[in-house]
């Protein structure tokens, strides 16, 4: 993931968790909301409840991962905010890999 996809602000974050489509799982909450432009754009979000700073850091890296690999799961035009839930913790990385591909199927 590049640093011209990522969204960091925090009123387009917002806009998108507000006005945006969802699908959820144990592990992960996805929103996404249409935009006029081609690129697709990507914000990652974990609670300060999840772990230390290692932990959460860790689950972001495992995410962005998995974000390059499946990048053609995404639909252009529009914004993706991922949610990172408390019991991802305890996860393997490949239960979150299948988790991420099977609500971006939906």
């Amino acid at each position: 993931m590049k640093r011209i996809e990522t969204i960091k602000s925090q009123k387009i974050f917002n806009d998108i968790i507000k006005n945006g489509k969802y699908v959820k799982n144990n592990y992960l909450v996805i929103y996404n909301k249409e935009k006029e432009e081609e690129t697709i754009n990507y914000g990652i979000a974990i609670s300060n409840k999840v772990g230390n700073a290692v932990i959460r850091n860790k689950l972001k890296r495992q995410v962005r991962f998995i974000i390059d690999q499946h990048r053609n799961l995404f639909k252009n035009k529009n914004n993706y905010i991922i949610m990172i839930r408390k019991s991802c913790q305890e996860a393997k990385f490949n239960d979150l890999e299948e988790s991420l591909v099977s609500l971006l199927e939906k």
